[in-house]
């Protein structure tokens, strides 16, 4: 019966998802760019300043760094070269530099990122922390602000997020499934079916952090977790259920705010996979507790694109639109992963919804 109610529910997902498309194209998504953009950026976030666009991203050519790209309308780009490089200075980290975001505070930028660091007295595989770096310009060179992570929370922690208000400031970020293994059913399922012993997850996390991101204030908040039960928001299982790897994800968590709401967009299955896709869950509070949607996922692979995920929003120039900013493969580009832009919206009964995946022709 649970398999009969599983191979619904993707049915049911896939079709509503193809119909978001359909919709997206016909509301004019894409009518100032032209997915997917010629950029190889994994985990994309766009800073919106004045009237010019900077992405940042994973990879992009970059080596042991960050790489910047600048846009006056998101249809033409301009490679800005590589703006942050993990031997400045005060570097931490040793590698596996993922998920930049850049924030504009009193005149300044200042970069969250992921990195593994060199601190590592166990010789952990995944030595995964989240620093920050500060420039005068959206184009660096950024220079970190201390010679180590924000902080430790005794895990491995990647995918920052930050949010601001009422003279406060959020840290959000992805505790990995590294040696997290978790009891659900999905997990009892996989056992008995011989597949896996165990099932890793990755949960999401909010905590206040010091206004000068020196550090945090208080003990971190769970937000989200994967599904306990099997038939529930079966989509966030795809990893295990198609037997592609013994973990689930909740990761690059992105918050916004509409009227009193705060929405929270994550990404779940394998980074690396084709199921990769996106949902959301909303709250009163930036620090929850935290709902997850009845129309997830939002976002979610079709017959031409794989592997959406880990978005970010910026908005249209001319202030109208929602965008939403996200990495996918497509069956030309292989593994590689590109950027993507398409139309979002809240609809007036709360509901987010984003047209895609799309692409031209």
């Amino acid at each position: 019966m649970k398999k009969i109610l599983m191979t619904l529910l993707v049915v049911s997902c896939m079709t509503a998802n193809t119909a978001r498309a359909q919709q997206g194209a016909a509301v004019g998504a894409g009518s100032t760019y032209s997915n997917p953009l010629s950029i190889a950026f994994g985990d994309p976030f766009v800073l919106k300043d004045g009237d010019m666009y900077f992405m940042y991203g994973t990879g992009g050519g970059a080596k042991d760094g960050f790489s910047v790209y600048s846009s006056p309308d998101l249809k033409s780009w301009k490679d800005e070269g590589q703006v942050y490089f993990g031997n400045n200075k005060n570097g931490w980290g040793t590698g596996a530099y993922w998920a930049p975001e850049v924030y504009k505070r009193n005149g300044k930028y200042y970069m969250f990122y992921s990195a593994q660091w060199r601190h590592n007295p166990t010789k952990e595989e995944e030595n995964f922390k989240i620093g920050v770096a500060v420039a005068d310009k959206p184009t660096g060179p950024f220079v970190d602000m201390q010679d180590k992570p924000i902080f430790d929370p005794g895990y491995p922690i990647i995918d920052a997020n930050v949010w601001f208000e009422n003279g406060k400031t959020y840290l959000y970020y992805s505790r990995c499934c590294y040696k997290h293994p978790v009891k659900s059913e999905v997990s009892e399922w996989a056992r008995k079916k011989g597949w896996y012993k165990e099932i890793e997850e990755s949960w999401v996390y909010g905590v206040e952090m010091k206004n000068d991101f020196s550090g945090v204030i208080g003990e971190p908040v769970l937000l989200l977790r994967p599904p306990v039960k099997m038939d529930i928001a079966e989509w966030e299982s795809r990893s295990v259920t198609s037997r592609e790897v013994n973990r689930r994800w909740t990761e690059g968590s992105f918050i916004f705010k509409k009227e009193d709401t705060y929405y929270m967009m994550y990404s779940a299955n394998n980074f690396d996979g084709q199921n990769y896709a996106v949902g959301y869950a909303t709250s009163k509070s930036p620090l929850g507790p935290f709902v997850k949607a009845a129309n997830n996922p939002v976002l979610q692979k079709n017959g031409r694109v794989t592997g959406t995920g880990h978005n970010s929003i910026t908005m249209s120039p001319d202030g109208k639109d929602m965008l939403c900013v996200y990495h996918g493969r497509t069956k030309a580009t292989g593994h590689e992963r590109l950027v993507f832009i398409d139309k979002m919206e809240v609809r007036k009964d709360g509901k987010l919804v984003v047209y895609g995946p799309t692409m031209k022709d």
